[in-house]
């Protein structure tokens, strides 16, 4: 079963591995140097939104998105970055359950096996980890934040690895490692 982990274990360990809390007490992360992260984006329908600069990053996934999406996420966690990976909100969970999200969110947090009173008033973005063998509910978790979000976006850490995926509300999956054949395996996902 998921379990959750709290948000100083999660800003300390991401922290080790040259990651940069974005906004306080959020579970939004980049790397300190961008100049050696390397970026890659799955996008699912198409974006004029995304900036130039990124665009060179951008590889469309086709339809249907979201199950295309979460396909590759999964090839990618278990062939790729095997081990544990975090979910948390870009923002903070009282954000999400009052107000960004709270029609929908606490009902998905149940499927998978995590009390949503848990995150309830929880000003920072507390990880919910989910090993290889969870998979059906990780699997579930990012299917419903896919299908769901409009205006929030989620964070995938993957700890050990120096490696983050920003599952956008747009249908998009936006990568950001340090290791090159981190980098090299996700372009080699289809």
């Amino acid at each position: 079963m998921p379990r959750i982990i709290d948000y100083p274990v999660v800003l300390r360990q991401l922290e080790s591995e040259g990651l940069k809390c974005q906004y306080f007490n959020s579970g939004s992360f980049g790397f300190a140097d961008l100049s050696v992260a390397q970026v890659r984006g799955w996008v699912g329908p198409p974006d004029e939104t995304i900036r130039d600069e990124m665009r060179r990053f951008a590889r469309g996934v086709g339809e249907p998105y979201v199950d295309r999406l979460v396909s590759r996420a999964l090839r990618a966690w278990k062939l790729v970055l095997s081990g544990n990976v975090w979910v948390m909100p870009a923002s903070h969970w009282s954000f999400e359950l009052e107000h960004g999200n709270g029609a929908w969110l606490p009902g998905l947090l149940g499927e998978i096996g995590i009390d949503p009173n848990c995150f309830m008033g929880l000003t920072n973005a507390a990880a919910i980890e989910f090993q290889l063998a969870e998979e059906q509910a990780f699997r579930r978790l990012i299917e419903g934040l896919l299908d769901g979000l409009v205006a929030s976006d989620f964070t995938l850490a993957f700890p050990g690895r120096k490696t983050v995926c920003t599952l956008h509300h747009h249908k998009q999956l936006w990568w950001m490692t340090m290791d090159d054949l981190i980098a090299r395996g996700l372009d080699a996902i289809e």
